[in-house]
């Protein structure tokens, strides 16, 4: 799976729209959905800062089956070195991140049981007092 991909995963998995992630990025949807699609090459920091607002951890937004590379370019006009992130960059381990979320998910189902279970309870009072 592609980071990109990764990042549409998560993001939907969260409950959050392109314009919500889009917003807290300060940058355009059509923006944000070409990063989602592929169309463009990420630097480091703006993939921080998708993690951080996804409430990830950077290493899960890498596949540890792909192969690529850091390109890092340097900037003449600021003189700083932006290091961007290819889509099929780092390797790290993916089966922590579908592990996790699928942890996620279950805990959610388990609030949901418990929700479920007072309204239940709840009902069942009501019509004992009828």
């Amino acid at each position: 799976m592609s980071v990109n991909e990764k990042i549409r995963l998560i993001r939907e998995s969260k409950g959050l729209t392109q314009e919500d992630v889009a917003k807290k990025l300060d940058i355009s949807v059509n923006s944000y959905g070409d990063i989602e699609r592929g169309n463009t090459n990420l630097k480091l920091n703006r993939l921080e800062q998708i993690a951080e607002i996804l409430g990830v951890q950077l290493p899960e937004l890498v596949d540890s089956t792909e192969k690529g590379n850091l390109n890092i370019c340097f900037n003449k006009q600021v003189k700083q070195r932006d290091v961007y992130f290819n889509s099929s960059t780092i390797e790290f381990e993916k089966q922590q991140l579908i592990i996790e979320l699928k942890d996620k998910e279950l805990a959610l189902k388990d609030k949901e049981i418990a929700y479920l279970n007072k309204m239940l309870e709840m009902s069942e009072k009501l019509n004992g007092e009828k």
